[in-house]
């Protein structure tokens, strides 16, 4: 947002700079929107991918990898995620609300033992950012510092995978279970058509 102009948004958009203010405020206000947008889509993506699924550690192992992934193929929307993912704004809305949704589905089913939920919310989400981090700094072909993983000793390989079957211990699963759980075949995204 610091970087761009009214002027360019307009010039983008192919409006009038007066246009302009006759839906947003401020340019922090078309911002707003911006991530509210990015993240109520994706938030939906995520519950139609877990919309036949009944077991929350499923969920939550399908919704990490996928996340995960998306970053990998969209570095850009992976880099904005990272910005804005522990905004009031994306805590509050979409992703965050259907994450304490999901784990709080996973305790009520006693399916995940997570004393404090506000804590388990923040342990997945700050996992998952991590994660997108380190997948677009470390592990997605091409990525600025490839080769720091091997220097280290450690593999980029089964990373979104991985990444679930962690978290999924960290909230109460053994760790064949988790391995097991993520081991699945992600299911794939009905794009929905609209009708004109």
């Amino acid at each position: 947002m610091e970087g761009v102009a009214i002027n360019e948004i307009t010039e983008a958009a192919d409006v009038g700079f007066g246009s302009f203010y006759n839906h947003f405020e401020s340019k922090e206000a078309i911002y707003a929107t911006l991530v509210d947008n990015v993240f109520e889509e994706f938030a939906n993506t995520l519950d139609r991918l877990a919309g036949g699924l009944s077991d929350p550690a499923v969920v939550i192992a399908v919704s990490v990898r996928h996340t995960v992934l998306r970053a990998r193929h969209d570095p850009v929307w992976g880099r904005f995620l990272i910005r804005e993912g522990f905004s009031a704004r994306a805590m509050s809305r979409g992703l965050g609300q259907r994450l304490l949704r999901d784990i709080g589905n996973g305790i009520a089913a006693k399916r995940f033992v997570v004393a404090d939920p506000f804590i388990g919310f923040l342990a997945v989400g700050g996992t998952v950012l991590s994660a997108i981090a380190a997948e677009l700094n470390f592990v997605a072909p091409g990525a600025p510092a490839a080769g720091a993983l091997e220097e280290l000793g450690f593999s980029g390989e089964h990373f979104p995978e991985r990444t679930a079957a962690m978290l999924l211990q960290t909230l109460g699963l053994k760790r064949a279970e988790a391995e097991k759980i993520v081991a699945r075949p992600l299911p794939v995204v009905e794009e929905t058509v609209e009708a004109n």
